[in-house]
């Protein structure tokens, strides 16, 4: 775990190192996964069924290709009541936060007599992946899968690897609960490519969304423009700015939260407070001895945490806005105020009662989040992401005329005789 201190001559130089790290797979991934999407491409589902085989270990034509959805409502009625119900409240709030998301289409006619506008359409099918096995993500397809809806997606495909045969309950109870017309049994770079191409039983879509490994980032990087994608993310990142009358525990807590992701998720504590960074960086220690999820939640932390001292708790926004993280949480008295300042961030949690986790899955906002520091110029998955918008004009006579001669004229200038001659025909014609 790195300990900085803006006072250190040395500071700039080893945030730089921090801001600057690189903690996404690379190597061989791209060339293997080039690989693997031009397979798919080529021989559609015998490439699929191959590549199971290999890496899931099992034969599709025997385990099955689909999960109906007779299999998806019985996972969701077998749920505990409890659960059943959290992932009920979870679903509900996720819809509420994103049905205030859909876009308005505008139309208006200006001095010049044009109408003018734009028209917003949802795609026609969008693919959810989802991480299957071992590790089960509802939580991923709810926030994907909620959004397609609002939006008005027609055909919703949820594709989720199965190793060794084996169906996650918890994902098929998420599928059904939003309603997924298809859940199939793929996963990794293979499932992705047959998204965006097609295959003999896998028809294509239009978008493809959901988080995944360094292969499935990389697909998706590399079918963009086929389809149209979600982000590339990379590995987690939290950031936590404190003050020394926060609980350390809690703040170690949450910086564990992210930490257990991953060996290569990034958490940082900013605070003005030297004998409170102690005690956090204290309670982390304590809190892992005792942690399930203590072997990759320690590496993370020893290889890509850091506590940094700052003068001020505002003096830290301009270094947090360097980051650009996935999550910020501002634990103060004034975390408004702290907000006004911050520019880059995927979601930011307010006070010191609102931790991460509660962001990941019940208060509404979306968890799909940019990653790697793409929060300078990318949001998280939201409703736009499944819809397109379309512009149009209309013109009369009058405001063609009005509006015909700079046409002409700028045609000609930029050498495209047939655009000047095109308004100039129907300018003469209305004579």
């Amino acid at each position: 775990m790195i300990r900085l201190d803006t006072r250190d001559g040395d500071f700039e130089a080893r945030f730089d190192t921090l801001v600057d790290a690189r903690r996404e797979a690379a190597g061989d991934v791209a060339r293997d996964v080039a690989t693997i999407v031009r397979a798919v491409r080529d021989e559609g589902d015998a490439a699929l069924h191959a590549f199971t085989q290999k890496l899931d270990r099992h034969d599709l034509n025997e385990t099955g290709w689909r999960v109906d959805a007779a299999a998806c409502a019985a996972a969701f009625e077998g749920l505990e009541p409890e659960l059943r119900a959290a992932l009920e409240l979870a679903a509900t709030r996720i819809r509420a936060y994103h049905e205030r998301q859909r876009p308005e289409d505008v139309s208006y006619t200006d001095a010049a007599g044009v109408r003018l506008g734009a028209r917003w359409r949802a795609v026609d099918a969008a693919g959810v992946y989802v991480p299957g096995g071992r590790a089960a993500y509802p939580s991923t397809l709810l926030m994907n899968a909620i959004p397609a809806r609002v939006a008005g997606v027609g055909r919703l495909v949820v594709v989720t690897p199965t190793p060794d045969g084996e169906v996650n309950p918890l994902v098929l109870a998420a599928a059904h609960l939003v309603g997924a017309d298809e859940v199939w049994r793929v996963g990794g770079a293979q499932a992705v490519a047959a998204l965006a191409y097609g295959t003999e039983r896998i028809a294509r879509v239009d978008v493809v969304t959901g988080p995944g490994n360094a292969w499935v980032a990389e697909a998706k990087r590399q079918v963009y423009g086929v389809v149209g994608i979600d982000m590339v993310a990379g590995p987690s990142e939290i950031v936590v700015v404190a003050d020394g009358l926060n609980d350390p525990e809690w703040i170690a807590a949450d910086l564990l939260s992210q930490a257990e992701h991953d060996t290569t998720t990034q958490s940082i504590l900013f605070t003005d407070d030297v004998a409170f960074a102690e005690r956090v960086a204290g309670a982390v220690e304590r809190q892992l001895l005792a942690l399930p999820t203590q072997a990759v939640a320690r590496m993370a932390w020893e290889d890509n945490g850091a506590i940094v001292i700052v003068p001020t708790l505002e003096a830290a926004m301009p270094l947090v806005d360097r980051l650009a993280p996935e999550h910020v949480e501002l634990a103060c008295d004034d975390p408004q105020g702290l907000f006004e300042l911050l520019r880059h961030a995927g979601s930011a949690f307010l006070g010191r009662h609102t931790p991460e986790a509660i962001g990941d899955y019940v208060a509404g906002p979306n968890h799909v989040l940019p990653t790697g520091r793409r929060a300078r110029f990318a949001s998280g998955l939201g409703v736009s992401d499944f819809m397109k918008r379309t512009s149009f004009l209309q013109l009369d006579e009058t405001a063609l005329n009005e509006l015909g001669p700079a046409t002409i004229a700028l045609a000609r200038a930029e050498g495209l005789p047939a655009h000047a001659q095109s308004v100039a025909l129907r300018i003469r014609a209305n004579r």
